[in-house]
């Protein structure tokens, strides 16, 4: 088994001390690390494996705050470039849904309809704009874009020295780049023309990776938690054994148990393809979303001031909670979604029909 080591100097641990090649190298590396409010790795399930799999690795890659775009890759990037026939890199990968990106044909083709660009002799592209926060942009081999060419929606890759890289980040410190493109050509090779349907297969399978690693951050929080109500002593007795202590722990325990229960629910549907994928990622997101706050509230509430301080690894847990809970889409967008179609399908037609 092949260990790498992360040395750290500082409680604070930036995003960029770390290496994150390593995660994708070895499928056998595990990291270990000096300090111990640092995380570690995650084995990369292997191309095969079901969406199940893959959310139970995010998930534990969420809870133990791994540096890395592991859930990007495995849960959103990888699955669309088979799907597409596009050649998958071994390293680590991101995504960025980009509808507003200008686009044109690098080689027009004759038309008499549309200004010259609008149609191809081929799927050679002329890409100008900005993907905005693009997850680990600074640390992929290779960014998938989704984006609305004239011709319909189309899925690229680029790798992120061909834009203009300005650095940005979350709440946890995360990467969140936005990569700036100016008239780039991106060969016909690198694109493919797809479906509606494929790109809100995108769209939910960034939501349900977001939700994993949200549903893994949760069950760190309830573990930190309850390890620290135990320890910590007042007036003579552990702090898990006062009644609003209690109540809270168990409202805590609650959230994240929700969380998790919705995320395992979606891997099915999206799995085969069914038509209640839309449905089960919509609510766990809204779940997901919903419950960040309040699991970081209690968690936080019950640490008392320590939970804040950076020596604490609450901290890893929950600035990614604050951080998820927006990207990707927060619980009021997927409620949203989660309800329109219910009500222009059953809802309404069921308040207003007559027996």
């Amino acid at each position: 088994m092949n260990t790498h080591t992360i040395d750290t100097s500082t409680p604070a641990i930036p995003a960029d001390d770390y290496d994150t090649t390593v995660f994708f190298t070895d499928p056998d590396a595990i990291a270990t690390v000096t300090n111990t409010t640092a995380p570690d790795a995650v084995a990369l399930p292997s191309p095969d494996a079901s969406t199940a799999e893959l959310l139970a690795a995010a998930q534990e890659a969420g809870r133990r705050a791994v540096p890395a775009p592991f859930a990007e890759t495995a849960l959103v990037a990888r699955p669309l470039l088979r799907r597409v026939g596009l050649p998958v890199p071994e390293g680590p990968l991101s995504y960025a849904i980009a509808p507003d990106l200008t686009i044109r044909y690098a080689h027009p083709a004759a038309s008499g309809v549309g200004s010259a660009g609008c149609f191809g002799e081929d799927d050679t592209l002329l890409v100008s704009g900005t993907l905005r926060r693009v997850p680990w942009a600074r640390a992929a081999d290779a960014v998938v874009v989704l984006a609305a060419a004239p011709s319909g929606p189309v899925l690229f890759t680029l790798t992120p020295d061909q834009a203009a890289l300005t650095p940005g980040g979350n709440l946890a410190e995360e990467p969140r780049d936005d990569l700036h493109l100016a008239a780039l050509r991106i060969p016909a090779s690198h694109v493919r023309r797809i479906s509606p349907e494929l790109l809100d297969e995108a769209r939910l399978r960034a939501a349900l990776a977001r939700s994993a690693l949200i549903a893994g951050a949760a069950t760190r929080c309830v573990e930190l938690t309850v390890a620290h109500t135990t320890a910590r002593t007042q007036f003579g007795r552990p702090l898990s054994r006062f009644q609003a202590v209690k109540q809270e722990e168990a409202r805590l325990i609650e959230e994240a148990a929700l969380v998790r229960a919705a995320v395992q629910a979606a891997a099915a549907p999206l799995d085969t393809g069914s038509s209640a994928a839309h449905f089960a990622v919509a609510a766990a997101k809204t779940q997901a979303s919903a419950s960040a706050a309040e699991i970081a509230r209690i968690a936080h509430q019950l640490h008392g001031a320590i939970g804040i301080t950076q020596l604490n690894p609450l901290h890893l847990a929950t600035t990614r909670l604050w951080s998820w809970r927006d990207e990707d889409g927060d619980e009021t967008y997927w409620a949203r979604r989660l309800a329109r179609p219910l009500t222009a399908a059953g809802l309404w037609p069921a308040l207003t029909t007559e027996p």
